[in-house]
């Protein structure tokens, strides 16, 4: 029998966070997380995650699942492509992905990550 899991974000104490200084491009990024549930050996995480303004420098070694709950984003590539997210949209970042998140709206996502290596 397979467990059912509900995101209850009242049920959770959210963890604070920020990227790391050197990576702040502008602004003053905050990160609130709600770790849903954490898996095989550490190395699977779901749950919600929170952003505010600002922009910073990403370089994915994992694979993420992301759909944008509310707020809008935009994430540029290393060749310079930009994508607008926003409500509804979801994506996959790839490891070795690299480039610039910039949320221009407080945004609001789902996740899932699998680390590798």
């Amino acid at each position: 029998m397979h467990a059912f899991l509900p995101f209850d974000l009242d049920s959770i104490t959210p963890e604070q966070d920020a990227p790391a200084a050197e990576k702040i491009l502008s602004g003053d990024p905050r990160f609130t997380t709600w770790l849903v549930e954490t898996r095989d050996d550490d190395t699977m995480f779901s749950g919600v995650w929170e952003a505010a303004p600002g922009s910073w420098c990403i370089s994915y070694d994992e694979w993420e699942f992301c759909s944008i709950l509310s707020g809008r984003s935009r994430l540029t590539d290393a060749d310079g492509k930009t994508r607008e997210v926003g409500p509804g949209d979801s994506f996959v970042l790839q490891p070795g992905f690299t480039g610039v998140w910039d949320v221009l709206e407080t945004t609001r996502k789902l996740f899932v990550v699998k680390l590798y290596g």
